[in-house]
């Protein structure tokens, strides 16, 4: 077998494997790689991964399986602590892999165990909080990808674990980014276009198919002995325990197979630390008392965006879509992506011809000359793309980084891989629901009545709860009704973790789903998160954990005194009986809580409503606009049970008492009288004397700002009452016309925030309306010649002018008497 070294690839009589010094996640890499294991012929390949791996080798050669995938090791006490080896078709271990499982070569994984990588995470807190990326080690290190959420809440921490973080002596900046010392001894500012330049863009099948490797061994060689000599202690310690590993596993299959018939697939920077030799003895010493705990490992499927260092995987690439295009590229490259990119930009509609394309590969090689690169890179198509097909701007471009610099491609893995019990229940799931999971976001509109779609919704609802966030509910465009769902699906390969962590909770997702929210009850630390929960446990259809839940919220309902609390709690309740009553689950006990809730309200609301500071007041106001609506609901989707009828009569009352007291806020009363005059409680007469009151000379300019905030403030079609009746609004014009100077400037940003939010076309009426002065008294709302808002009478002219338009929209025979007539009456 040739090797790296002397003419013909190996030092003369020498005995020594063939090491192969790559960058992962690189095609110029993975196409040396290729060319040199076809001229090398070894009788075993061994690649930088973890030997509990080696009985998953098989499965790179199924048909199911797609790259991009990762092999992932999980602790099994606690499957939340993980670790990712991600590979795509480009990568150079995907290579070697396939290239082995091809010729019927062996192949084994020689890197530290993941037994002994997961707990070194564990028991190393110091490396972790220091850990980063530190960019270039993306280069030549490919570290796994190492998650451990405890203490993370249910966000995902994705850490790279580079070996050495880059510190302040010279040895450690090298190490941290040995691709970046290499481009800038080259005279290059950017390690990206450096590699790009001498590997990446090389010609495909080189006279010498291991020069490169032997370059950049001997480059490594120098850059390592600079990092020993600088540093004292020779190298991270981490670095020293994986190299002695690796270098006995290399011992073993020299003595199985030859010690010249051997090749070694690793990142360029252990390569040095490979070739030198040192005794087995030393080597153990270094691996003895590792720390470790027990393992399992599968194939997950992996994406191009979280092989994105923006993805969080620090040792990835910054174009995985570009690299991918220039490894399946037979030719002309610059060429096909160009054309990707016009056929990605008519698809949204931009005008892209062929002369585009020619002129932009035209530039894009002339840029490259001027640059003085070999070939146009990524730098140079994206400024050709910029000048040509996007005609300068930047939002098009955005698209082209998003949907082909990086993409969406999600990899697959074969149904024999090993998984937990779980994941296997969500496959059998997503296969029967024909729910495909997919990198790209995408929205999904469910129709609840219908079988499928139901159980669909069930189903994303308690991964939800499993904390496996494939789907996130969204709001229903055009549709307020209950019998509708839309959700943001989107996969991620993080969520086989989740999947993995759950779980414990069971071998079904509707057993672990009923047993987590059996646990999250118990353990709740307030009402509403268990309102929260039930309402949850009735959308994701889990009747066997609702008496546990019923159970927890009537003792924390009977127990919790703060009106904040229950008000909080009650919109949920109520919520959750409208989803049970869409899905056909029993919610009778259900609502005997929520009426109960509802019934302590209505008894402590008054007297929680006194003596509130500002921000106190606002929130008080928003749980108001909440525990309205709640009844209201209450009372329509629910049967209350005995003695529970009247709850909105009840509700009446309460807001009449806190519109009526002086200690309530001002924005707290403003609210009580709007919502009193939308239910017909109050004339226009009474809510025109109680504004009077509120407005009057003797309460205090703020005081009257917060009652006009919370009476004319809140959500859409709030300003239309000032524009419908005038009396209002001049009640409202005289108290801020009289409002002293030295006042103004303390209500203006109340002011400001209430009228603000009205819509454009009601802010002009009112500006039109206080402009001309209110109209005279009886007239009515915008009465007089030219006012917006309604004549004092029916204009019989103007209605009959819409007449031939209603009898078209209702499909009327068109001049017949008696339609005449009907419309007439419809329209007065």
């Amino acid at each position: 077998m040739t090797g790296p070294e002397g003419g013909d690839g190996r030092d003369a009589g020498a005995e020594r494997p063939l090491l192969l010094g790559v960058r992962h996640h690189g095609p110029g890499s993975a196409r040396a790689v290729r060319a040199a294991l076809d001229a090398a012929r070894p009788r075993a390949v061994l690649i930088e991964g973890p030997p509990e791996a080696d009985a998953l080798i098989p499965l790179a050669a199924d048909e199911d399986m797609r790259p991009p995938v990762a092999l992932l090791a999980h602790a099994v006490d606690e499957p939340g602590r993980s670790v990712f080896w991600p590979l795509a078709e480009f990568s150079p271990e995907w290579v070697a892999l396939r290239w082995s499982l091809e010729h019927g070569v062996p192949a084994r994984f020689i890197d530290l165990p993941a037994t002994h990588t997961l707990a070194w995470e564990s028991e190393d807190p110091l490396r972790r909080a220091g850990s980063r990326d530190t960019g270039g080690g993306r280069g030549t290190e490919g570290e796994p990808v190492t998650e451990d959420r405890r203490g993370a809440g249910d966000g995902h921490a994705y850490e790279e674990h580079e070996e050495h973080v880059e510190g302040a002596v010279a040895g450690d900046g090298v190490r941290g980014d040995p691709l970046g010392a290499l481009a800038a001894i080259a005279g290059y500012d950017d390690a990206e276009r450096w590699w790009e330049d001498v590997v990446e863009h090389r010609s495909a099948g080189p006279k010498d198919p291991f020069a490169p490797f032997a370059a950049l061994e001997e480059a490594m060689s120098a850059l390592r002995q600079a990092c020993d000599s600088d540093a004292a202690a020779g190298g991270d310690r981490r670095d020293l325990v994986r190299e002695a590993y690796m270098r006995g596993r290399m011992r073993l299959a020299q003595r199985e197979f030859g010690a010249d018939a051997v090749a070694v697939v690793c990142g360029a920077w252990h390569v040095p630390a490979l070739r030198r030799k040192t005794s087995a003895v030393a080597d153990r010493a270094l691996l003895k008392g590792l720390p470790k705990v027990k393992a399992d490992m599968t194939w997950v499927p992996w994406t191009h965006r979280r092989l994105a260092r923006a993805g969080g995987y620090g040792a990835g690439i910054d174009s995985p879509g570009w690299y991918a295009h220039l490894f399946g590229a037979p030719d002309r490259p610059v060429e096909r992506w160009l054309t990707k990119v016009a056929v990605l930009l008519r698809a949204q509609d931009r005008i892209v011809s062929s002369a585009h394309v020619i002129e932009a590969v035209r530039l894009a090689g002339t840029l490259a000359a001027l640059r003085g690169r070999p070939l146009p890179g990524l730098s140079e198509t994206t400024d050709a793309v910029r000048a040509v097909l996007c005609e300068g701007s930047d939002v098009p471009l955005a698209l082209i980084h998003d949907r082909l610099v990086v993409g969406d491609v999600l990899g697959e893995v074969p149904a024999t891989a090993p998984a937990v019990p779980l994941q296997r229940d969500l496959d059998r799931l997503q296969r029967r629901l024909r729910l495909r999971p997919e990198a790209e976001e995408r929205e999904l509109a469910l129709d609840l009545r219908k079988e499928n779609d139901a159980e669909r919704s069930r189903l994303l609802h308690r991964l939800r709860l499993l904390r496996v966030g494939w789907g996130e509910p969204a709001a229903s465009p055009g549709s307020t009704g209950t019998f509708r769902e839309t959700w943001r699906l989107r996969w991620e390969p993080e969520l086989a973790v989740r999947t993995a962590e759950a779980g414990v909770w069971g071998t079904t997702v509707l057993a672990a789903a009923t047993a987590k929210a059996e646990a999250d009850a118990i353990g709740a630390r307030g009402l509403a998160e268990v309102t929260g929960l039930a309402e949850h446990c009735l959308r994701a259809g889990l009747p066997d954990a609702l008496p546990t839940v019923m159970r927890v919220l009537a003792d924390r309902a009977a127990l919790d005194t703060d009106v904040g609390h229950l008000a909080r709690a009650l919109p949920a309740l109520v919520r959750a009986l409208r989803y049970g009553d869409v899905r056909g689950t029993g919610t009778g006990a259900l609502a005997e809580v929520a009426t109960g809730l509802a019934e302590r309200i209505f008894v402590g609301l008054p007297p929680a409503c006194a003596s509130l500071d500002a921000d106190a007041a606002d929130e008080m106001r928003r749980q108001m606009d909440a525990v309205h609506g709640a009844v209201a609901m209450l009372e329509e989707t629910a049967a209350p049970p005995a003695g529970a009828g009247g709850l909105r009569e009840r509700w009446r009352g309460v807001l009449r008492v806190l519109g009526a007291r002086d200690s309530v806020a001002g924005v707290v009363r403003g609210r009580a009288v709007r919502l009193l005059l939308d239910e017909g409680e109050l004339s226009g007469d009474e809510a025109a004397r109680l504004m009077g009151l509120a407005l009057s000379r003797g309460t205090p300019p703020p005081d009257a700002a917060a009652w006009i905030e919370g009476f004319a403030g809140g959500g859409a079609g709030s300003g239309l009452l000032l524009v419908h009746d005038e009396r209002l609004l001049a009640l409202v014009d005289e108290w801020l016309t009289g409002v002293p100077a030295e006042a103004f400037t303390d209500v203006l940003p109340l002011l400001r925030r209430t009228f603000s939010a009205y819509e454009a076309g009601v802010r002009r009426t009112l500006g039109e309306l206080v402009r001309r002065g209110p109209g005279t008294p009886g007239d009515g709302p915008g009465a007089g010649p030219g006012r917006p808002g309604f004549a004092a009478g029916l204009d019989a002219g103007r209605a009959d002018a819409v007449l031939p338009v209603v009898r078209l929209l209702l499909g009327l025979d068109v001049g017949t008497t008696s339609d005449d007539d009907a419309l007439t009456g419809v329209g007065t």
